[in-house]
């Protein structure tokens, strides 16, 4: 006997082949939701506890983890990879040559682009440029992210930056074009370190240690996320 989601139920033994393809799509389905308005093209995977809120669009070769949070108007497209836990918000276009890593939150309205000298007369589809924002970073609303560059881990784009460059870890970017002002903890505050030089400081909240050499800063001892 073929296994059945228990949320489907029924014995596949029982069922035509058919019945069966059916039964295990719908097992599939049962995992994450979608509100009736928003469209997930046949082929997209979508792992469990992720929603898909009003009028987004998922496209088929799109690849989603779990417990992912999909906003009023959300567009996703084909070649796309999407980690666990990753929240965007409303009205952003996540475009093809994008990876997201776990816990990447997208603010309001931000913006991917994937082609770096864009004509509407000239096709240029076999030249995007890839963009990779790392675990745990933060896009803020109406940031844009230039194509062709990494966010660090845990990285903060403040609202409205321009970024056109690679983001290091940690880093706090700010301004048009977007640059360093400081650092954040893992937790999202601010840490007590200078932009560049040596130092060290101890986030608050979580109790991970920091440690600041030059321009490039390390978490050094993990302290417990809430």
């Amino acid at each position: 006997m073929t296994d059945i989601d228990p949320h489907v139920g029924g014995d596949a033994a029982a069922l035509p082949p058919e019945g069966v393809h059916a039964a295990l799509g719908a097992a599939r389905r049962a995992a994450w939701w979608k509100h009736d308005s928003a469209i997930v093209d046949a082929g997209a995977q979508l792992g469990e506890g992720s929603k898909v809120w009003h009028f987004a669009h998922i496209s088929a070769g799109a690849r989603i983890g779990e417990r992912c949070a999909l906003g009023q108007g959300v567009y996703v497209g084909n070649d796309v990879q999407i980690g666990n836990n990753v929240r965007i918000q409303n009205n952003v276009s996540v475009y093809d040559a994008v990876t997201l890593e776990d816990d990447v939150f997208c603010g309001p309205s931000m913006v991917f682009t994937n082609v770096y000298n864009p004509r509407a007369a000239v096709a240029r589809k076999n030249e995007y440029r890839r963009t990779l924002v790392k675990q745990g970073a933060t896009l803020g609303a109406n940031c844009t992210i230039v194509c062709g560059h990494e966010i660090g881990r845990y990285a903060f784009v403040g609202a409205g930056a321009v970024v056109q460059k690679d983001v290091a870890d940690f880093a706090l970017m700010v301004g048009v074009p977007a640059k360093r002002i400081g650092w954040m903890s893992r937790y999202g505050e601010r840490l007590s370190l200078a932009v560049a030089g040596v130092g060290s400081d101890v986030c608050p909240h979580s109790g991970d240690r920091y440690e600041l050499q030059g321009d490039i800063c390390r978490l050094v001892e993990e302290g417990k996320l809430p």
